[in-house]
């Protein structure tokens, strides 16, 4: 008998295994498209990694935790799954949520560099500043190689064990309050001693009863700017991470010769992740051009050399779902990334694989509940990740 079966190979289900695995565990971790695969939320080439959390100590602790595992594993894996070139954050405003991460990474001891308009011009003269009131840097932030790191995870499971399976999956026979198995398209059965659904935007599909109206999932599309010929200066060396958060658009400088990431952070439509077609919007590529050529003025004119389309699940709060069927005792959810899940997969599988082994709640994982209720604050918001209602920026 299997002691686990993780449905869902992204980054909370992928480590989730991993770490199950190494702990002694029987696991099973299934998924219907592959590691890494391109309709996966953890699927896209790269991703923010950084502390900063507006007022929320909480994630913030989970991010530098989360940062070391990623480190770890990448010197593990005799790979870099971490490129370390910072991650800035341009204000709009005195009192928003950059001030308030501040706070909290210096309360925190986590480096960071308040920055005034004529530093950021000095330090990145590729950058305009119009519209920025100051900057806050984090010098240990930066950009994960997602798809190659949720491949490299799902093969040191394997390593350590576990058993990868390609399977599209459905909860299957109930024994009163246990569930016994999942089932495959085909009829396949597959039976545990528990189970954890880490299945993104598939979760709400699967239990819709419960998080049909919790986790919401959307289209977001990510486009790439090609720099100007002969011009290095938007590649990782010169050029960090960066979060407009007031402006709705974050981006990551031009990585393994690809253009500029640009990527409106403005919830899409309402997206069907399996069958949804990965085009992204004109309308949306015109505003996201729009942005590039306001905050980097070089790249006015420059082509779109390449486009993505990925997805949030996004609950209302942005806190995480990690909690138990409220009517089978041996099966846990864990999901609604809301955009900001994926750097804090390591901190999620050791959470995950402590709950089953029966660690209690601490102070502050009451965020995480199925039953609580959730609504949006459009101040500081809990979950750090929340983005602006409209465009009225750009």
């Amino acid at each position: 008998m299997t002691d686990l079966a993780v449905i869902g190979a992204g980054t909370m289900g992928a480590w989730t295994a991993l770490r199950a695995a190494r702990a002694g565990r029987k696991t099973i971790l299934i998924d219907a498209y592959g590691a890494g695969h391109p309709r996966a939320t953890s699927g896209d080439e790269t991703r923010i990694i950084r502390a900063s959390h507006g007022a929320d100590g909480y994630y913030t602790r989970w991010a530098r935790e989360a940062r070391d595992a990623w480190r770890a594993f990448g010197d593990e894996s005799g790979d870099t799954f971490h490129l370390e070139v910072g991650v800035v954050w341009f204000a709009h405003r005195e009192d928003g949520f950059e001030a308030a991460s501040e706070q909290v990474l210096r309360e925190q001891s986590v480096p960071v560099e308040r920055l005034t308009v004529d530093d950021v011009r000095a330090r990145w003269p590729q950058v305009s500043t119009d519209g920025i009131a100051f900057a806050i840097f984090e010098p240990q932030g930066g950009v994960l190689l997602a798809r190659k790191s949720i491949a490299a995870l799902a093969r040191a499971f394997a390593h350590s064990g576990g058993r990868f399976e390609l399977e599209s999956v459905v909860p299957g026979r109930r024994e009163g309050r246990r569930l016994v198995d999942v089932v495959s398209a085909n009829g396949t059965r597959i039976a545990a001693e528990s189970f954890v659904f880490a299945c993104g935007p598939w979760l709400p599909r699967l239990f819709p009863e419960l998080l049909g109206n919790l986790i919401r999932v959307t289209k977001q599309d990510v486009f790439f700017f090609g720099p100007p010929a002969a011009d290095g200066r938007f590649a990782a060396e010169w050029l960090p991470a960066w979060v407009d958060y007031d402006a709705s658009f974050y981006g990551i400088p031009a990585i393994e010769g690809r253009g500029v990431k640009v990527a409106p952070d403005h919830y899409g439509p309402v997206f069907d992740p399996s069958r949804g077609e990965r085009l992204v919007d004109p309308d949306t590529a015109r505003l996201a051009r729009r942005y590039a050529e306001r905050r980097f003025p070089a790249l006015r004119d420059q082509p779109i050399v390449e486009t993505r389309v990925c997805q949030y699940e996004t609950t209302p709060d942005t806190n995480f779902v990690i909690d138990r069927h409220p009517e089978l005792d041996n099966v846990w959810l864990v999901g609604g990334g809301s955009g900001h899940g994926f750097k804090h997969g390591p901190v999620i599988g050791r959470y995950v694989l402590d709950r089953l082994d029966g660690a209690a709640a601490a102070d502050g994982d009451e965020r995480f509940l199925i039953s609580r209720p959730r609504t949006g604050n459009p101040g500081l918001r809990t979950g750090g990740d929340s983005i602006a209602t409209g465009w009225d920026a750009y």
